[in-house]
């Protein structure tokens, strides 16, 4: 089983940085995921930036939720000046 979500903020490129329960911290680039119709509430910017970690996985309003092993999987190791911004 991999890490669950610590923490998430939610960026304005559509990006999540994600704190992770083992202490990594990972990018995840939702733009790809945003013509699925489930995820179509998340292309309204500011309804995006409503991602919180919850139960170990990225929620949002209305139910939606991520599958926290595809945000750990495919998420890249973030770098430096990504925690900073």
């Amino acid at each position: 089983m991999n890490p669950r979500i610590g923490a998430v903020i939610a960026r304005d490129d559509y990006a999540l940085l994600l704190t992770f329960t083992n202490g990594e911290i990972r990018h995840f680039d939702m733009k790809p995921y945003l013509g699925y119709p489930v995820f179509e509430p998340l292309r309204q910017i500011a309804f995006f930036k409503l991602a919180r970690a919850s139960h170990g996985t990225v929620t949002w309003p209305k139910e939606i939720d991520f599958d926290p092993d595809t945000l750990y999987l495919e998420g890249r190791p973030a770098k430096i000046e990504e925690h900073a911004a």
